[in-house]
């Protein structure tokens, strides 16, 4: 069904105000360099404005202050938000709702006697459920999904295709899992070295709770004892790695390719950034940001903002820095003697200078 709202509608949907025709109507959302009449965009980044001149939306989101300043035509219609990422993201929701399922629990779908169904759940064929699962009301399970024995689904979870939450992992409420997400596969664990290594059974589970979005690849590893566990609200990239043990705070943000090794404490409210890694038995305390392409092996305090990595640079230029790293500690031990000797030398004359302010 289209839907179709006022600006005026749209502005107290998401808390803002309309500066201009707040009875435009509205059907529909597109970029801002596409955007026609009926169609509400937004300006994302100043460097975008030079799209206002020719722009033919019905409306824009725009942030405080924004009207009125250089490049910005009067003759729009604006609809002004203390966030305007955040009020195009509900506007968004509000003209693209999620797909609604009545298809029930298919019978091409392996359901377990002893698993327990909540109300109005999904199952897609070819999904499995086993024996004493439970999926909570609501739910969707697309097809080739796996649901071991005695994991718990709760209510209106989305597993999208080929997800896999192994035995006795647990999810909370609205977690939504996308393609080729692992929950609770075994942890990295083996005692001894060489022909001696003996794997240690990987005996703990992985909770994740409430609001937690994890995106496609990603592996969360189940716990050698215990549990591993994503806080509430946490969103996790694709193709990120989350050891044995490791704890998630709430509202913390995990970007792609990023890993996370074993026993590790993520606070609340951190971000790691692209193919950032954390070593084993580290804590990153609440707020913290890691950059991208970091390296972090030792603890982090709360709200320190850690550098990106090495940028990448001309190949002949990366191999000489490459041949000096070796001299670094040569080269450093030489600028301490130096700096030593040129103490020495300037002992002398500090004493004559004192000398002279003394007479």
């Amino acid at each position: 069904m289209a839907i179709s709202k006022t600006l005026s509608e749209l502005a107290s949907h998401v808390g803002g105000k309309v500066i201009g025709d707040g009875g435009v109507r509205i059907h529909k959302i597109a970029p801002i360099d596409e955007a026609g009449p009926g169609e509400l965009t937004f300006l994302a980044h100043p460097r975008y404005r030079r799209h206002l001149g020719r722009c033919r939306a019905s409306g824009v989101i725009v942030g405080p202050g924004v009207v009125g300043g250089k490049d910005i035509p009067p003759s729009l219609n604006y609809l002004e938000a203390a966030d305007p990422y955040v009020a195009f993201a509900r506007c968004l929701q509000l003209f693209c709702p999620a797909p609604q399922f009545e298809l029930g629990v298919s019978p091409r779908s392996h359901v377990d006697s002893s698993a327990r169904i909540g109300e109005g759940v999904t199952i897609f064929p070819h999904a499995y459920i086993g024996a004493r699962a439970t999926v909570g009301k609501g739910s969707v399970i697309f097809p080739g999904v796996y649901v071991g024995a005695q994991a718990q689904i709760g209510a209106d979870c989305i597993l999208h295709a080929n997800v896999v939450v192994r035995e006795g992992c647990q999810l909370g409420d609205r977690v939504i899992l996308h393609p080729g997400v692992v929950i609770g596969s075994d942890g990295f664990g083996y005692a001894g070295a060489g022909e001696e290594r003996v794997k240690i059974p990987q005996i703990g589970i992985v909770v994740i709770e409430d609001d937690v979005e994890i995106g496609a690849n990603t592996t969360v590893d189940r716990a050698t004892l215990g549990r591993t566990l994503v806080a509430r609200g946490a969103k996790i990239d694709n193709l990120v790695q989350i050891a044995h043990n490791v704890t998630i705070g709430e509202h913390s943000v995990v970007a792609a390719q990023a890993g996370i090794a074993g026993s590790t404490r993520i606070g609340r409210n951190v971000i790691l950034a692209g193919q950032s890694g954390v070593v084993n038995h580290v804590t990153v305390g609440d707020g913290a940001i890691i950059g991208p392409q970091s390296g972090v092996a030792r603890p982090v305090p709360a709200g320190a903002v850690l550098s990106s990595g090495i940028e990448a640079s001309p190949h002949q230029q990366w191999l000489k820095v490459m041949a000096l790293l070796p001299e670094l500690p040569k080269l450093w031990s030489a600028v301490r003697v130096l700096e030593r000797r040129v103490a020495r030398l300037l002992k002398p004359a500090e004493k004559e200078i004192d000398g002279d302010v003394g007479r």
